[in-house]
């Protein structure tokens, strides 16, 4: 399930598989789990892992700010490109 990939990796990468608790629908960068430069990694991690390109317009709070946010995003792209 992509929301659980997605959720792992952020575990793994910016939380060092302590996750408190990390709730699917908390802002990512208001609880300071990731910067500007989290966002990018994890913008690779979707585009290597699902073989997606996400656009510069893209980038925005809308799509990547929360575990449920990334995973909606992730599903409405993988839907377009099928």
């Amino acid at each position: 399930m992509i929301r659980d990939e997605v959720k792992k990796f952020i575990l793994e990468k910016f939380l060092f598989n302590c996750s408190d608790r990390l709730d699917n629908d908390a802002s990512l960068i208001e609880t300071n789990t990731v910067d500007s430069v989290g966002i990018l990694e994890i913008v690779s991690f979707i585009e290597n892992n699902f073989k997606i390109k996400v656009e510069d317009e893209e980038l925005t709070a809308e799509n990547l700010d929360s575990i449920n946010k990334i995973a909606s995003f992730v599903e409405r792209k993988l839907g377009t490109q099928a």
